[in-house]
């Protein structure tokens, strides 16, 4: 999953540039993504998410085992 928030599940959305001319190209906006190793102390291990910034601020506020559990409820967890 190239590009995806594995917490959040933000991918790229799409937009346009837009010239002073207001002539209109495609272009991509993407996520603030960010590779992060993270500690278990439950399962006693390491594991590596590519999360967005937003999403690690949720972990910082509601602890990591619930947001991973929110996250594989929702289906965004690989």
């Amino acid at each position: 999953m190239a590009r995806v928030c594995q917490v959040t599940g933000k991918k790229p959305v799409t937009g346009n540039n837009v010239s002073h001319a207001n002539n209109k190209t495609k272009r991509k906006f993407y996520p603030n993504l960010q590779k992060k190793r993270f500690y278990l102390p439950e399962e006693d291990r390491w594991i590596t998410l590519k999360v967005s910034t937003q999403a690690l601020r949720t972990i910082n506020k509601n602890g990591l085992l619930n947001t991973l559990k929110k996250a594989a409820r929702k289906g965004t967890l690989s």
